[in-house]
């Protein structure tokens, strides 16, 4: 697909169409506000950290914005045609350098305002709290009233 949502939907319909029962699907990954989005749908690329941080070299702090995101699908059928859609976001900054030993992807490299760390230095059980999915799936958790 061409958006995290797209994909989201295309990963739950194929789940229910080869189970046959309902499925719950997410994409995810990181949107950097100076580079337009990107990496966006191809976060999860190999040599991506590395990448990210020579492109934004020299692009200064107040620049670096950017966002973890998180799209649901959750699909009653292969052919729902109302499939229900939750999307969560983390924001906060891209790093100059890795910091922390935890986590995977880009978690070295986002910089988490409120906890003043990066996502790689939060233990795991307050990650799952904070997390883009986390978000997402409180919103969809309210949507169908177990919340």
């Amino acid at each position: 697909g061409l958006s995290f949502i797209e994909n989201a939907i295309l990963k739950a319909r194929n789940a229910a169409r080869l189970s046959g029962l309902p499925a719950l699907a997410d994409d995810s990954g990181l949107a950097v506000d100076v580079l337009g989005g990107a990496p966006g749908i191809s976060t999860a690329r190999p040599e991506s950290s590395a990448k990210l941080l020579h492109v934004l070299q020299d692009v200064p702090d107040a620049e670096r914005d950017a966002q973890f995101v998180c799209a649901l699908a959750l699909v009653r059928h292969a052919d729902d045609p109302l499939p229900i859609i939750c999307e969560g976001l983390w924001h906060g900054r891209i790093l100059h350098a890795p910091r922390g030993e935890h986590g995977f992807g880009y978690d070295p490299l986002f910089w988490v305002p409120e906890c003043d760390c990066s996502s790689a230095e939060l233990p795991a059980a307050e990650k799952n709290q904070l997390s883009h999915r986390a978000r997402a799936m409180s919103l969809l958790k309210q949507r169908l009233g177990i919340a």
